[in-house]
């Protein structure tokens, strides 16, 4: 008898998703503070696991000492920065990050954070809250300080390209302490193009910082003028993420697997559910997630 034999479909190739350039929103706060802001909204889910970024320049004092949850929250200075930039939190940290440092908090269960500039400093960067799988999000909270001197490069005549986390044409910086995360700052020349591997099924989301630029993903072409943002997700193969400004452009590319998980977000927390909201609102009010003095 002459056994059966059951021969698998092929799986149909899942093209790339790429959103449309996002202008960014404004916050100003004070005359210490302002950000352009996007929010995981504004992408139709293709930012996931960013819930948020904003791109700030710090000039004072401006949050004081606040809770964060179910969350990493994650800063990156620029290089242009001016001054120390002090960060506290309630594992007892106290670390006067310097131009170029990333530091990250996995909030976890919840945690105390505090940011200020020293007087006379200025602060350029990224603010970025990472989600955490429903499965960390009661994680004991843990902290990674990667100063700017241990942040290798990749450069050519045409670009520089700080590989702040993760991986980058066979180049490795940092591992987060949270989730597996790329993030590149990249520097680009007038005519310089730098191309970036996005893994199948990773999202990437790409800001301009400063400068126009263009965006060739595979075979599709974007331009993003200074300022705006976009998002994409790779299908079921490797993307070539190429960067490419004829003016000189300076791009930050964040890349993750998505989580493909809901949340609900009350400002610095994100829980899997609303009962889960309001019981690190409870935690937070009953000083659960310790001090920073």
């Amino acid at each position: 008898m002459n056994a059966k034999v059951s021969i698998a479909s092929p799986v149909p190739h899942q093209p790339t998703v790429i959103s449309d350039p996002v202008d960014p929103g404004q916050l100003r706060i004070g005359s210490g503070f302002e950000a352009l802001t996007f929010r995981h909204e504004d992408f139709d889910g293709l930012m996931d696991p960013l819930i948020m970024v904003d791109h700030f320049t710090m000039a004072a004092p401006t949050f004081g000492p606040h809770g964060h949850a179910g969350i990493s929250a994650v800063s990156v200075l620029f290089e242009d920065s001016e001054g120390v930039f002090n960060n506290r939190d309630s594992l007892g940290n106290d670390i006067d990050l310097m131009p170029g440092d990333l530091y990250w908090l996995k909030a976890g269960r919840g945690g105390m954070h505090d940011e200020k500039p020293a007087p006379g400093g200025r602060t350029h960067g990224l603010q970025m809250f990472v989600n955490l799988p429903a499965a960390n999000k009661y994680d004991d909270p843990r902290t990674l300080h990667v100063k700017a001197a241990q942040i290798p490069t990749v450069e050519s005549e045409r670009y520089r390209v700080r590989v702040v986390l993760g991986e980058s044409n066979g180049v490795r910086g940092a591992s987060s302490p949270a989730l597996p995360l790329t993030i590149l700052d990249a520097q680009l020349r007038a005519g310089g193009t730098y191309s970036h591997s996005v893994a199948a099924g990773n999202s990437a989301w790409v800001h301009s910082v400063s400068g126009d630029s263009e965006l060739v993903i595979d075979d599709q072409r974007v331009s993003l003028q200074q300022g705006q943002a976009i998002s994409l997700r790779s299908g079921g193969d490797e993307v070539q993420l190429k960067l490419h400004s004829q003016v000189g452009a300076k791009i930050v590319v964040v890349e993750a697997a998505p989580l493909r998980e809901t949340f609900v977000q009350k400002g610095p927390f994100a829980m899997a559910t609303e009962k889960d909201v309001e019981q690190i609102v409870a935690a937070y009010e009953r000083g659960d997630f310790g001090s920073i003095d």
